[in-house]
């Protein structure tokens, strides 16, 4: 990508991904500014299950899922709902989503995501050093349980999945999932424990930590509503914003689920759609958990956090604009519940998020097809922050013209 250098490089989009892509550029000597409507982890960021994995080779598409599309809208709080108002316009994602999952797909995807996901933690370090915040991630490996014999019995399939793209774990039974976590209800058959997992200590502090970092190590920040670019010759020469254009040598989409009408004007239309998730955060519990939790049967994990006990998960495909189903919210704490009894919820605070997702769960990391200058870095689902270094690394060496180090005809955006 050839450079003005006297103009800066834009990213669009202050979530982690955005910021971590924002740190990576100015690692390169890159001038970098920085532009969201809100302040940096607002958005997406703010209410995550603050997990940081390698181990998430598993896409959300598996064989079979077509049968459970009906499910999926007639059970509006199950672990994953479609609304009935969202089904014209979630169409043609879901049509994206039923053709990943063949095995031979599945196969396909989970390989992509490894290549990615191998080195995530590696690459928050020279960040977390540069902030100096190494003590905010807690790699402590998480935990997956199991009620029953059959869920357990259901997950085999995956994680034959994980064995076979090198993913570290280990099977216990209950006594030694009790000694593992005795916080739990002894109401589990199995667990599966996973060590090359960390989480955040506070994954909105987190956001916010590493963009001071970004302003101390000379990157500008602007709180503006991006409108539009200007574009020439086959580049973006400028960042249009509610106040004003910023002339740019290159620029980074990078706004999560609020990417796809950016990346149109830049004349790609990939299937991005959201899937919203909801959490609680209990900040005086009753009880601590020593590391994440999470179940596959009932789709949340349960994270302890300086500020309390976060209970997140779920997916609900409807889209940016409806409101909250807060019952949702509400099965998040029955089902966490059961595994804590007694938990104390006085003083909750509730929210619910946009997870920005494609349709076959592997992210676009890509450059712009009509453009030179214009690299998209979006799509995460599940996994934004896990990924959220990785990416700025891979974007950066996109800027720059240089090797990334694997093949990124995967994640292009007009894969479709």
């Amino acid at each position: 990508m050839p450079m003005n250098e006297k103009d800066p490089v834009v990213v669009v989009g202050a979530g982690i991904v955005g910021v971590c892509c924002a740190l990576y550029l100015l690692r390169e000597g890159h001038r970098v500014v920085l532009v969201d409507r809100g302040e940096p982890g607002e958005g997406t960021s703010f209410g995550n299950g603050s997990i940081v994995t390698e181990e998430a080779v598993v896409p959300v598409q598996s064989p079979g899922i077509a049968r459970k599309v009906p499910g999926m809208l007639a059970d509006p709080l199950g672990p994953l709902a479609i609304r009935w108002s969202y089904l014209p316009r979630i169409a043609p994602w879901l049509l994206h989503f039923v053709k990943a999952s063949t095995p031979e797909r599945v196969e396909e995807v989970s390989i992509s995501l490894r290549h990615l996901l191998k080195g995530a933690l590696a690459a928050y370090d020279p960040l977390l050093e540069a902030a100096g915040i190494q003590g905010m991630i807690r790699r402590s490996g998480w935990l997956s349980v199991y009620e029953t014999e059959a869920g357990f019995r259901s997950y085999q399939s995956k994680l034959e999945l994980q064995r076979r793209r090198g993913v570290n774990f280990d099977v216990l039974e209950a006594e030694e999932l009790r000694q593992l976590e005795p916080s739990l209800a002894p109401i589990f058959r199995y667990g599966v424990f996973y060590p090359d997992v960390g989480h955040t200590v506070n994954n909105f502090r987190f956001v916010q930590e590493l963009a001071a970092s970004f302003v101390r190590l000379g990157g500008e920040i602007r709180r503006q509503a991006v409108t539009g670019f200007e574009q020439g010759d086959g580049r973006v020469t400028a960042v249009m914003t509610q106040a004003g254009s910023i002339a740019c040598s290159g620029v980074v989409v990078a706004a999560g689920a609020w990417s796809k009408a950016l990346t149109a004007m830049l004349g790609s239309r990939p299937p991005l759609d959201t899937e919203r998730g909801y959490h609680l955060t209990l900040p005086d519990p009753g009880v601590s958990p020593r590391i994440p939790v999470y179940s596959t049967e009932r789709g949340f994990v349960c994270t302890p956090l300086e500020q309390g006990l976060r209970i997140a998960g779920t997916v609900e495909l409807g889209g940016l604009d409806a409101a909250p189903n807060w019952k949702r919210a509400e099965v998040l704490y029955q089902n966490a519940s059961r595994w804590f009894p007694g938990l104390d919820r006085r003083d909750e605070s509730r929210w619910m998020g946009y997870r920005p997702s494609m349709p076959d769960s592997v992210p676009v990391i890509s450059r712009s097809p009509q453009h030179r200058n214009a690299v998209f870095a979006f799509g995460h689902g599940h996994i934004g922050l896990s990924l959220a270094a990785r990416t700025g690394d891979l974007v950066a060496a996109l800027v720059a013209g240089r090797d990334p180090g694997i093949d990124m005809n995967p994640y292009r955006v007009d894969r479709f």
